[in-house]
Protein backbone atom coordinates (compact mmCIF):
# COMPACT_ATOMS: atom_id res chain seq x y z
CA UNK A 1 0.00 0.00 0.00
CA UNK A 2 2.97 2.26 0.53
CA UNK A 3 4.63 1.22 -2.27
CA UNK A 4 1.85 2.04 -4.38
CA UNK A 5 1.25 5.66 -2.58
CA UNK A 6 4.70 6.65 -3.05
CA UNK A 7 4.74 5.66 -6.78
CA UNK A 8 1.42 7.63 -6.82
CA UNK A 9 3.44 10.89 -5.00
CA UNK A 10 6.36 10.66 -7.24
CA UNK A 11 4.15 10.36 -10.24
CA UNK A 12 1.94 13.17 -9.33
CA UNK A 13 5.44 15.49 -8.52
CA UNK A 14 6.44 14.70 -11.83
CA UNK A 15 3.00 15.51 -13.10
CA UNK A 16 3.19 18.83 -11.85
CA UNK A 17 6.43 20.45 -11.28
CA UNK A 18 6.52 22.33 -14.31
CA UNK A 19 3.26 23.15 -14.97
CA UNK A 20 1.66 26.49 -13.54
CA UNK A 21 -0.90 26.85 -10.24
CA UNK A 22 -4.04 26.44 -12.03
CA UNK A 23 -2.74 23.80 -13.86
CA UNK A 24 -0.83 21.84 -10.99
CA UNK A 25 -4.04 22.22 -8.98
CA UNK A 26 -6.24 21.22 -12.16
CA UNK A 27 -4.64 17.96 -11.70
CA UNK A 28 -3.90 17.71 -8.15
CA UNK A 29 -7.18 17.73 -6.76
CA UNK A 30 -8.77 15.43 -9.11
CA UNK A 31 -6.01 12.86 -8.74
CA UNK A 32 -6.37 13.22 -5.10
CA UNK A 33 -10.43 12.04 -5.02
CA UNK A 34 -9.70 8.81 -7.45
CA UNK A 35 -7.06 8.04 -5.19
CA UNK A 36 -9.21 7.69 -2.38
CA UNK A 37 -12.29 6.96 -3.77
CA UNK A 38 -12.14 3.78 -3.07
CA UNK A 39 -11.45 4.23 0.41
CA UNK A 40 -14.23 5.67 0.86
CA UNK A 41 -16.33 3.35 -1.20
CA UNK A 42 -15.25 0.75 0.86
CA UNK A 43 -16.14 2.80 4.08
CA UNK A 44 -19.74 3.10 3.07
CA UNK A 45 -20.27 -0.25 2.07
CA UNK A 46 -18.68 -1.86 4.68
CA UNK A 47 -18.43 0.69 8.14
CA UNK A 48 -21.49 3.06 8.19
CA UNK A 49 -22.83 5.84 6.05
CA UNK A 50 -25.39 8.83 7.18
CA UNK A 51 -28.51 7.69 5.96
CA UNK A 52 -32.19 10.10 5.53
CA UNK A 53 -35.03 8.81 6.10
CA UNK A 54 -38.28 9.69 4.13
CA UNK A 55 -41.57 9.08 4.25
CA UNK A 56 -44.27 8.65 7.22
CA UNK A 57 -43.43 5.41 7.84
CA UNK A 58 -41.48 5.34 11.30
CA UNK A 59 -43.37 8.29 12.39
CA UNK A 60 -43.71 9.39 15.06
CA UNK A 61 -40.67 8.27 16.53
CA UNK A 62 -39.12 9.48 13.24
CA UNK A 63 -39.52 12.36 11.29
CA UNK A 64 -41.47 13.89 14.09
CA UNK A 65 -41.95 17.05 12.10
CA UNK A 66 -43.12 15.44 9.19
CA UNK A 67 -47.04 16.28 9.53
CA UNK A 68 -46.06 20.06 10.06
CA UNK A 69 -42.79 20.42 7.63
CA UNK A 70 -41.64 17.65 6.36
CA UNK A 71 -38.21 18.04 7.61
CA UNK A 72 -36.23 14.45 7.33
CA UNK A 73 -34.15 12.70 10.01
CA UNK A 74 -30.69 12.34 9.28
CA UNK A 75 -29.16 9.56 10.69
CA UNK A 76 -26.13 6.99 11.26
CA UNK A 77 -26.08 3.96 10.12
CA UNK A 78 -23.74 1.02 11.40
CA UNK A 79 -22.83 -1.13 8.56
CA UNK A 80 -20.25 -3.36 10.19
CA UNK A 81 -21.00 -6.66 10.90
CA UNK A 82 -25.01 -5.55 10.41
CA UNK A 83 -26.79 -8.66 11.32
CA UNK A 84 -25.09 -9.66 14.52
CA UNK A 85 -27.09 -9.91 17.99
CA UNK A 86 -30.29 -8.58 16.14
CA UNK A 87 -32.65 -7.74 18.79
CA UNK A 88 -36.28 -6.70 18.87
CA UNK A 89 -36.64 -2.99 18.45
CA UNK A 90 -33.52 -2.46 16.80
CA UNK A 91 -34.04 0.08 13.26
CA UNK A 92 -32.79 -1.28 10.51
CA UNK A 93 -31.90 -0.39 6.98
CA UNK A 94 -33.26 -3.38 4.31
CA UNK A 95 -33.37 -4.10 0.95
CA UNK A 96 -37.03 -4.41 -0.07
CA UNK A 97 -37.97 -7.68 -0.78
CA UNK A 98 -40.16 -6.62 -3.74
CA UNK A 99 -37.95 -3.96 -4.87
CA UNK A 100 -34.19 -5.59 -4.29
CA UNK A 101 -32.91 -2.36 -5.63
CA UNK A 102 -33.98 0.26 -3.38
CA UNK A 103 -33.71 0.36 0.77
CA UNK A 104 -36.22 0.70 3.26
CA UNK A 105 -35.96 1.74 7.13
CA UNK A 106 -38.06 -0.47 9.38
CA UNK A 107 -38.07 -1.71 13.23
CA UNK A 108 -37.72 -5.02 13.70
CA UNK A 109 -40.59 -5.99 16.21
CA UNK A 110 -40.35 -10.07 16.34
CA UNK A 111 -37.02 -12.66 15.77
CA UNK A 112 -37.34 -16.37 14.51
CA UNK A 113 -39.74 -18.20 16.81
CA UNK A 114 -41.62 -15.46 17.48
CA UNK A 115 -45.30 -15.33 16.79
CA UNK A 116 -46.90 -12.20 15.30
CA UNK A 117 -50.91 -11.02 15.16
CA UNK A 118 -50.68 -9.71 12.21
CA UNK A 119 -52.18 -6.46 10.57
CA UNK A 120 -53.63 -5.39 7.11
CA UNK A 121 -52.72 -6.24 4.42
CA UNK A 122 -51.48 -9.36 5.19
CA UNK A 123 -54.40 -11.96 4.61
CA UNK A 124 -52.20 -14.44 7.47
CA UNK A 125 -53.88 -13.62 10.92
CA UNK A 126 -50.78 -14.97 12.44
CA UNK A 127 -47.46 -15.81 11.26
CA UNK A 128 -44.61 -17.32 12.90
CA UNK A 129 -41.14 -15.92 12.38
CA UNK A 130 -38.82 -18.88 10.51
CA UNK A 131 -35.25 -19.28 10.93
CA UNK A 132 -32.84 -17.12 9.69
CA UNK A 133 -35.82 -14.32 9.29
CA UNK A 134 -37.21 -10.91 11.27
CA UNK A 135 -40.23 -9.15 11.06
CA UNK A 136 -40.17 -5.51 10.17
CA UNK A 137 -42.39 -2.80 10.68
CA UNK A 138 -43.04 0.75 10.52
CA UNK A 139 -43.39 2.82 13.55
CA UNK A 140 -46.71 4.31 11.99
CA UNK A 141 -49.66 2.97 13.47
CA UNK A 142 -51.61 3.59 9.99
CA UNK A 143 -51.20 0.41 8.65
CA UNK A 144 -51.62 2.33 5.09
CA UNK A 145 -48.58 4.62 5.76
CA UNK A 146 -45.97 1.87 5.82
CA UNK A 147 -45.05 -1.05 3.79
CA UNK A 148 -43.56 -3.42 5.97
CA UNK A 149 -43.79 -7.39 6.80
CA UNK A 150 -47.40 -6.94 6.79
CA UNK A 151 -47.00 -6.58 2.84
CA UNK A 152 -44.28 -9.48 2.06
CA UNK A 153 -44.04 -11.52 5.09
CA UNK A 154 -40.69 -12.10 7.50
CA UNK A 155 -37.58 -11.17 5.57
CA UNK A 156 -34.19 -13.32 5.35
CA UNK A 157 -31.54 -11.49 7.60
CA UNK A 158 -29.46 -11.18 5.15
CA UNK A 159 -31.57 -8.75 3.34
CA UNK A 160 -30.56 -6.11 6.50
CA UNK A 161 -27.55 -3.69 5.51
CA UNK A 162 -27.40 -1.61 8.43
CA UNK A 163 -28.33 -0.78 12.11
CA UNK A 164 -29.78 2.89 12.29
CA UNK A 165 -27.88 3.90 15.72
CA UNK A 166 -27.89 7.57 15.73
CA UNK A 167 -29.56 10.93 15.03
CA UNK A 168 -27.75 13.29 13.61
CA UNK A 169 -30.59 15.99 12.32
CA UNK A 170 -32.33 17.86 13.21
CA UNK A 171 -29.85 19.00 15.94
CA UNK A 172 -32.64 19.22 18.79
CA UNK A 173 -32.83 15.27 18.84
CA UNK A 174 -28.95 14.50 17.98
CA UNK A 175 -28.16 11.56 20.16
CA UNK A 176 -28.56 7.50 20.35
CA UNK A 177 -30.89 5.51 18.69
CA UNK A 178 -32.56 4.44 22.21
CA UNK A 179 -33.95 0.72 20.64
CA UNK A 180 -33.27 -1.11 23.84
CA UNK A 181 -36.42 1.68 25.39
CA UNK A 182 -38.56 -0.31 22.41
CA UNK A 183 -42.09 -2.37 24.06
CA UNK A 184 -42.72 -4.93 22.64
CA UNK A 185 -45.60 -4.75 20.69
CA UNK A 186 -48.67 -7.44 22.32
CA UNK A 187 -48.90 -8.19 18.86
CA UNK A 188 -46.09 -9.88 19.26
CA UNK A 189 -45.76 -13.41 20.97
CA UNK A 190 -42.11 -14.46 21.78
CA UNK A 191 -40.52 -17.84 21.27
CA UNK A 192 -37.48 -19.66 20.38
CA UNK A 193 -35.35 -20.20 18.22
CA UNK A 194 -35.38 -23.74 18.27
CA UNK A 195 -39.11 -23.47 17.62
CA UNK A 196 -38.76 -21.36 14.60
CA UNK A 197 -40.08 -23.26 11.45
CA UNK A 198 -36.70 -24.27 9.54
CA UNK A 199 -34.79 -25.30 12.71
CA UNK A 200 -34.31 -29.38 11.84
CA UNK A 201 -33.39 -28.13 8.09
CA UNK A 202 -31.09 -26.01 9.49
CA UNK A 203 -29.16 -28.23 12.48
Amino acid sequence: MFGRRFRFSTVLNSATSNAGPFIRNFIYWPLIAITWLPSLILFKRHVGEITQITGESMYPNFNTNFNKNLKKDICWTKKWRAIDNLDRGMVVTVRNPLNPETLQIKRIVALEGDTVITRPPCPIAEIQVPLNHVWVEGDNKNALKTLDSNTYGPIPINLIQGKVTHILFPFERIGRVRWNEYSSDSRIIQGKREHAPGWFEDA
